[in-house]
């Protein structure tokens, strides 16, 4: 399905698998207002490449920072701290799983669970 960048209302920065699972949800919603941006390398993350990515959009248009582990895990931290910087002062959030002190749930039925939240947040607008 194409992307109208003019009609986008959330861009999804990720990185890893969680592209895919992003991806083939999107695909079988039938969304089209939500682009998918894959962040190949975290560092050093490139200003240049940021910007060719995120050029297509309007500077209003909000960008969320998705992962599968847990808000206090994972790349958020990381990405967090430069990421302001790097988009000009434009606001990031993220939608990432509850903060936890293990990075999976041990369980398979709750991964599934929350891995389905988790989707359902990245397309909520």
């Amino acid at each position: 399905t194409p992307i109208d960048p003019a009609k986008v209302q959330r861009v999804v920065l990720c990185s890893g698998k969680v592209f895919y699972d992003l991806e083939a949800s999107r695909l079988a919603r039938g969304l089209t207002n939500v682009a998918l941006v894959r962040v190949e390398q975290l560092y050093p993350l490139s200003k240049a490449d940021l910007a060719k990515a995120l050029a297509p959009y309007s500077a209003n248009t909000p960008v969320v920072w998705v992962q599968e582990e847990p808000w206090n895990m994972g790349a958020w931290y990381y990405m967090s701290a430069r990421l302001p910087a790097l988009l000009g002062g434009r606001a990031v959030s993220c939608i990432a799983r509850e903060e936890s002190a293990s990075p999976a749930t041990g369980s398979p039925a709750a991964h599934k669970i929350e891995h389905a939240m988790l989707l359902d947040a990245a397309f909520t607008l």
